[in-house]
């Protein structure tokens, strides 16, 4: 990376680093969709509701991922932008070791408590055989996706963002076939579940084949164990593993109250519906994905300036992205209700979602790409503040007070007033960033 270069041409770098990490993300984000469509259309709507009411387990899995490969891609990147390429070398090797340490551990906690993690979650007897299925294979995979998405920070970090999209793309492509494949062979949501284990270990093995041959900084060496990044990893990771716990344990009293007000109909609407957040959210992350080396890079170098501008200029790019995103959505209401499942009534639910979700893509950029910028300053505690407000307090409000007043729509409605008051919060908290920092 040059500096210079960076502060002339803000924008192109912005795009060079972001486009292959929107891409890639999106690819994700088709991976959990296609696997919503097989699983609604060949398999059933209580299929689908009882992924859903599993996914507070693959939150679980990616906060503990995204702590570390967060906390220490940051810490990485400062130090590549200070000249300290052997330390970086260092922080990869341990951050790649404690990645899998955590996440293998975590698995093999859920594979041991599994039938307590299901009345746990409220999968009632209607589901439970099709939560067993997936999930026991499930467990296998969630190590591998959590690495998988460590390299590909740290692949960014390599400045090849390029080969990252390119891994993603080949996981989904082979991802999206052996859905097929194993549904014809009439594997049904197991064989769904065997699909994302294979593709994950294909693209792991991508992964691994870059840090081996094209890495110039992060390859794999024997390593010394340090507490000291240990702790930074975990504190400049902690927002978004708050970010991410705030998933698990929304989209867990979320499936609660829904359950309560309509049933596993509501239940298969929400996922249908979070569906559009997802994706969304992913072009969100994406950008915030590609800024964040740039930010970390102009820090380490000693550079506040075009690192608060390369948030400014982004925050405003993701703005006229939620436009574009909530146009499409709206025009294509009708098709979307229909895609994953036959019901008139989960449809019905469906339509009347949209229209409130398109709300917050308007408003969540501002309060994600604010909070991705300040871990990547290194400022990790109001980015934590952010996250554990906008993730937690003031969602888990709306979550438990919009639904006594406005039935399945206070559902609805709970994300876009979270992403409103949320922004109150995060526009105070860059203006006392930017007083601190000496910056206008």
């Amino acid at each position: 990376m040059n500096l210079e270069e960076m502060r002339q041409y803000k924008v192109r770098w912005i795009m060079r680093f972001s486009v292959p990490a929107i891409i890639a993300m999106l690819l994700s984000a088709v991976v959990t969709v296609t696997d919503g469509f097989f699983t609604g259309n060949y398999v059933g709507k209580d299929a689908l509701a009882a992924v859903n009411l599993g996914l507070p387990i693959v939150y679980l899995m990616l906060s503990c991922g995204l702590m570390v490969g967060v906390g220490g891609s940051v810490i990485a990147g400062i130090l590549n932008g200070g000249g300290q390429k052997e330390k970086c070398r260092q922080v990869f090797n341990q951050t790649a070791a404690t990645a899998f340490l955590v996440s293998a551990t975590v698995s093999l906690l859920l594979w041991i408590f599994f039938e307590a993690v299901k009345r746990f979650l409220g999968v009632n007897e209607g589901l439970v055989f099709y939560f067993t299925e997936y999930y026991r294979v499930m467990l296998f995979y969630y190590p591998v996706m959590v690495l998988n998405s460590v390299f590909s920070m740290f692949i960014r970090a390599e400045g090849k963002p390029q080969y990252g999209m390119a891994v993603t793309v080949i996981g989904v492509v082979v991802n999206v076939f052996l859905n097929v494949a194993f549904i014809r062979l009439g594997l049904g949501i197991c064989g769904i579940a065997l699909a994302s284990v294979v593709s994950g270990l294909v693209s792991l093995t991508l992964s691994f084949l870059f840090f081996v041959r094209y890495a110039r900084i992060c390859r794999f060496a024997a390593f010394s164990f340090d507490g000291r990044v240990l702790r930074d990893t975990i504190l400049n990771g902690s927002s978004e593993f708050v970010g991410e716990m705030a998933s698990c344990i929304s989209l867990f009293c979320y499936n609660r109250v829904i359950l309560r007000l309509t049933g596993a109909e509501g239940v298969s609407a929400f996922a249908i519906a979070g569906y559009t957040i997802f994706v969304f959210s992913m072009i969100v992350i994406g950008f915030g994905q590609g800024m964040s080396p740039l930010v970390s890079f102009a820090c380490g170098a000693g550079d506040d300036a075009p690192a608060d501008d390369f948030r400014k200029r982004t925050g405003r790019i993701v703005f006229c992205a939620g436009v574009c995103f909530s146009a499409v959505m709206l025009l294509g209401l009708e098709p979307y209700s229909s895609l994953f499942v036959k019901d008139e009534a989960v449809k019905n639910m469906v339509k009347e979602a949209i229209p409130f979700l398109v709300i917050a893509f308007l408003l969540m950029g501002f309060n994600i790409i604010a909070s991705v910028y300040l871990t990547s300053c290194g400022r990790a505690l109001p980015s934590a503040v952010i996250s554990i407000a906008r993730g937690i307090v003031i969602l888990l409000i709306c979550i438990f007070t919009l639904p006594m007043i406005f039935g399945m729509r206070g559902i609805w409605l709970a994300g876009p007033v979270t992403e409103m008051l949320s922004g109150i919060l995060t526009a105070a908290c860059l203006h006392r960033n930017a007083r601190t920092a000496g910056a206008v």
